[in-house]
């Protein structure tokens, strides 16, 4: 199952010569995995005042393929590519129309809110198994 989260690139996600800041697309993709969490019915907020759980991003593979540009409209795909007991692989691909313009691969742990390592429960584990887990 795949994800699909668009946006507009707007004037402050560029460099002075209109292209996107390699930067921001690390903030493209966390909000379309923000996103994505909250299409599965996961609440971050009540999962760590209840859980005492929260998600952590582990490890990032990024592929800089073409630029994004001023006035852009963008989609983010995410899809999950491996799930363990307190891990999350996912592949998050952003595009326009159907060009690919970058690549990630991320690595999500499940930390206690302190910061110490957490197993995913088994409710959350689940809706994450039924993303394509």
């Amino acid at each position: 199952m795949t994800h699909c989260f668009t946006l507009r690139v707007y004037y402050e996600d560029t460099d002075l010569a209109g292209i996107v800041y390699y930067a921001n697309y690390l903030k493209f993709i966390e909000r379309a995995r923000t996103e994505w969490v909250r299409a599965l019915g996961i609440n971050q907020t009540a999962l760590k005042e209840t859980d005492d759980m929260v998600f952590a991003v582990r490890r990032v593979e990024a592929d800089y393929r073409t630029p994004a540009l001023f006035d852009d409209e963008l989609s983010v795909e995410t899809t999950t590519d491996r799930l363990t007991g307190a891990r999350i692989v996912l592949n998050q691909t952003v595009k326009r129309g159907d060009q690919t313009l970058f690549t990630a691969r991320v690595t999500l742990v499940a930390l206690t809110a302190k910061g110490k390592p957490a197993r995913l429960p088994a409710d959350i584990r689940q809706k994450l198994a039924g993303a394509g887990g």
